[in-house]
C-alpha cells in the first residue's frame, strides 16, 4: 500500500487517541504517536495519578504504539503547562474569572509542541482523537462541529493558526462514538 504521508498522533492513552492512530494506518499513513507530559515526576503518586497526562496514560500509550507497530514518543512539557496554563488558570481564579485551561493547553501546548516535533521528525500532519472536522473553504481553513454532536469538541480547537489546520487530521470527526 502506498503511503498517505506521515502523521504524528497526539496519544493521550485513552480510546479516542488510540483508535485515531488506527485509523489513520488502516488509511495508509505512516503514523507515529507522541504524548505530552504535563506533570512533575516528583510529584506524589496521587496527584500524578489524578491528573492528565498521568505517567500511566502516557505508558497506556506507549503499548497502544507497540499494538499498532510504530514508535512513540514523550514530549516533556512541563515547565510550558505550568507557565501557560496553570499559571494562568490561577490568575483567572483569583480575578473571579473562569477560565477554560482546555483551550488554552490545545492551542499553546499540545498544537504548538506537537507541531513543533512533527516537522522536526518530518511528518506532514498531525492528527488527534478530538470530536470535530477540519475544512478548507476557498483558501481558508477552519474547525467545524463533529458528526456526534453529544462528543463535539470544536470549541476547544476555534484558536488554532490556519498553519496549524492546513496539517492537522480529526479522523473522529465523521465518526459517532459508539463506533
Amino acid at each position: 500500500m502506498k503511503m498517505k504521508g506521515k502523521v504524528v498522533v497526539a496519544m493521550s492513552g485513552g480510546v479516542d487517541s488510540s483508535v485515531a492512530a488506527a485509523l489513520l494506518q488502516l488509511q495508509g499513513f505512516d503514523v507515529i504517536g507522541m504524548s505530552i507530559q504535563t506533570f512533575d515526576n516528583s510529584k506524589t503518586d496521587k496527584e500524578r495519578f489524578d491528573s492528565c497526562c498521568s505517567l500511566s496514560d502516557i505508558a497506556d500509550a506507549r503499548r497502544v504504539c507497540d499494538t499498532l507497530g510504530v514508535p512513540h514518543y514523550v514530549i516533556n512539557a512541563v515547565d510550558a503547562f505550568e507557565e501557560r496554563v496553570i499559571d494562568y488558570f490561577v490568575a483567572e481564579y483569583l480575578q473571579a474569572r473562569t477560565p477554560n485551561p482546555c483551550v488554552l493547553c490545545n492551542n499553546s501546548i499540545k498544537f504548538d509542541y506537537l507541531m513543533e516535533r512533527a516537522l522536526d521528525l518530518g511528518a506532514d500532519f498531525v492528527a488527534t482523537g478530538h470530536y470535530a472536522k477540519v475544512q478548507e473553504d476557498t483558501g481558508r481553513w477552519f474547525i467545524s462541529r463533529a458528526t456526534d454532536e453529544q462528543k463535539d469538541q470544536s470549541y476547544y480547537l476555534f484558536g488554532l493558526t490556519q498553519e496549524q489546520l492546513s496539517r492537522t487530521l480529526m479522523p473522529l470527526g465523521d465518526l459517532r462514538k459508539i463506533q
